[in-house]
């Protein structure tokens, strides 16, 4: 069970950016030459674990390659609109060497000259937060933060799909990934971009999270073209879980019969060289082994006459029969 998320009493005139002024024509030829990546997202901090993510959807072409960046135990940020593509590493970098939220979008005015039309969402590992949405960003436009999470977009259909991402965010009964994936549906289901829908992006970091324990990137899945992105997103989720998540269940004893039924798929696919007899040995093991390597399951491989119960699901779906 997850923790809950405090989410501080909000004054929205505080938060919210609408559409300001004119902009000059001088600034409107220079922003023609760079759409706008009209986006929802939130940046977020996991309490329980401490992890780090970003989720975006916009009706832009893979929006995920543009906003999110984040790292373990420092921060993460999703930068948008007219999207300054150097605001991610900059804010972590400031971040890193003792900086707020707030003092990074104070560097980003008295450093951007197009600060009015850039919109930013950014969280610290500690907790803090900032979204600031310039007065020239298309409407509707705005933002809201509070500990643990940023959230903000611009071109919506209103302030209920910020509004959405923040009571979805503030759920207790989803891991920490789902519920970003979630919090996306749920602003989608909203309004969503008032342009329509084509790409989201779930990036979620923590500490020797990564493959292998190599790196801190734990979730980086990314849709770039698809009617129905934010699904497409969650489905890749589900395959992220079941490909590279560690088992988390009892091993599952197997049978003289499961025993007999995997060595049929094994003599099948060319990894066994004898007919099923139902009982264990060194060359089941291993030719087993090898059949987790092709169906990508390594993560989940353990060892003896047991197999992990969601690997042992997946192999039913893939090659029928078996016991349940």
């Amino acid at each position: 069970m997850a923790a809950k998320v405090e989410v501080l009493p909000v004054d929205r005139d505080s938060f919210v950016s609408r559409q300001g002024p004119r902009p000059s024509a001088a600034l409107r030829d220079r922003w023609a030459a760079e759409p706008p990546v009209a986006t929802f997202s939130i940046a977020a901090r996991d309490p329980d674990t401490g992890d780090l993510g970003v989720a975006v959807a916009s009706k832009f072409l893979a929006v995920g390659a543009y906003v999110p960046t984040a790292k373990a135990g420092v921060g993460a940020v999703a930068s948008q609109a007219h999207v300054n593509t150097t605001y991610g590493a900059r804010a972590l970098a400031l971040l890193a060497g003792g900086a707020s939220p707030d003092d990074c979008v104070a560097a980003f005015h008295a450093e951007d000259p197009a600060i009015d039309v850039r919109q930013v969402g950014i969280v610290a590992a500690d907790g803090a937060s900032a979204t600031f949405t310039g007065d020239a960003c298309h409407a509707w436009a705005g933002g809201i933060a509070g500990t643990n999470f940023a959230a903000q977009g611009n071109i919506l259909t209103g302030p209920d799909v910020v509004d959405a991402l923040v009571t979805t965010f503030a759920r207790d009964d989803l891991p920490f990934p789902e519920r970003l994936v979630e919090a996306l549906r749920a602003a989608d289901a909203a309004g969503g971009d008032r342009r329509g829908r084509e790409s989201a992006a779930l990036l979620v970091v923590g500490e020797a999270k990564g493959y292998a324990g190599l790196t801190d990137r734990w979730i980086d899945l990314r849709v770039d073209d698809h009617p129905t992105p934010i699904a497409e997103l969650g489905r890749l989720l589900e395959l992220h879980r079941l490909f590279l998540d560690k088992p988390s269940a009892a091993p599952r004893p197997l049978l003289e019969a499961d025993v007999k039924w995997l060595q049929a798929i094994l003599r099948r696919t060319g990894l066994l060289d004898r007919a099923p007899t139902g009982a264990w040995d060194e060359a089941t093991e291993h030719a087993l082994e090898g059949l987790f390597g092709v169906e990508n399951l390594e993560e989940r491989w353990t060892t003896g006459p047991r197999m992990d119960p969601v690997a042992w699901a997946h192999l039913q779906r893939i090659f029928g029969g078996g016991n349940e």
